[in-house]
């Protein structure tokens, strides 16, 4: 079935909604204490945690969202439901993450939100959603059309690089436990004052989404994660919505080699074997991708 403008226009208000009720949802728990449990998954903490909220804003999503997958023919894939694997089969899919970031949630510092996208079966972001209920800032996208923050238009924030500015590298708090931490910190600072900064700032933080949310306002940021044998990386969910973000602006998400993200794998919906790369400079994307090359070879 194919889908045309305004049948996007209309699905990506649903989402818009389904994204803000569930918001809500986890603002009223924030300073609640919640069940918290651990599921199979990837092997970081941050993959294997799952709380009552994760469940509770998922149902609000799918409440709203099912309707849409029996009007206009779409699968639905979810981080707490099993994968039935009707998003290989259907034109498009839901991809939604209800709790992006369990862990920051869990311990109540920022970086988690909720993360909704439609994704054609061949893996490319039609709509991306992204609510983060601390700030009440809602981030969307819509292919071909642009890119919003708070319903007013966004763009990207460029500016020259300055020997009075740090670099910031972005990623989660799993890469303190990387084989390659050590050798990346002084790769990390060459990158930076190579591309005329004062050096580079490490944060391990956050969600995916929020992440990726983070480098659309500062242009002196970049989000990775490298690969890593262990199964985990995030998934699909982690990023098909922001993936949307940047591709309307312009920006570049991408793997670690530099490849597209594949959002429609046949498998496993675990991005270890890739990495991901979240870049507004294509300069500083360049560099990451050969510093990876150089690290994953010494």
């Amino acid at each position: 079935m194919q889908l045309y403008t305004n049948e996007l226009f209309l699905l990506s208000q649903c989402a818009i909604s389904a994204a803000y009720q569930a918001g809500q949802l986890i603002a009223d728990y924030s300073q609640r204490t919640v069940a918290v449990t651990t599921k199979a998954g990837g092997a970081s903490l941050a993959a294997q945690v799952v709380t009552e909220v994760d469940h509770l804003s998922q149902d609000i999503i799918l409440r709203i969202l099912s309707q849409t997958c029996e009007m206009f023919d779409l699968a639905l894939l979810s981080e707490e439901s099993p994968d039935d694997h009707q998003r290989l089969h259907k034109d498009y899919f839901w991809c939604i993450d209800p709790l992006d970031g369990t862990l920051p949630f869990i311990e109540s510092v920022p970086g988690y939100s909720v993360s909704i996208a439609l994704v054609s079966r061949a893996g490319v972001p039609l709509i991306g959603v992204v609510y983060d209920p601390l700030s009440q800032t809602l981030y969307h996208a819509l292919k071909d059309f642009g890119a919003w923050r708070n319903n007013q238009g966004l763009t990207l924030v460029k500016s020259p690089a300055s020997q009075q500015q740090s670099l910031t590298f972005i990623t989660d708090k799993s890469f303190a436990q990387d084989p390659l931490y050590q050798t990346t910190l002084p790769e990390l600072e060459r990158i930076a004052t190579t591309l005329g900064y004062s050096g580079a700032k490490l944060q391990l933080q956050g969600g995916a989404a929020m992440n990726a949310c983070q480098v659309l306002s500062d242009p002196a940021a970049c989000y990775f994660k490298f690969p890593k044998p262990q199964a985990g990386g995030g998934s699909i969910w982690d990023y098909a919505a922001s993936a949307c973000l940047f591709q309307e602006l312009g920006a570049l998400a991408c793997d670690i080699y530099g490849a597209p993200l594949q959002l429609n794998p046949p498998g496993s919906t675990f991005m270890n074997h890739c990495g991901v790369l979240y870049c507004t400079d294509p300069a500083l994307a360049e560099q990451m991708i050969l510093a990876y090359k150089k690290l994953s070879h010494q």
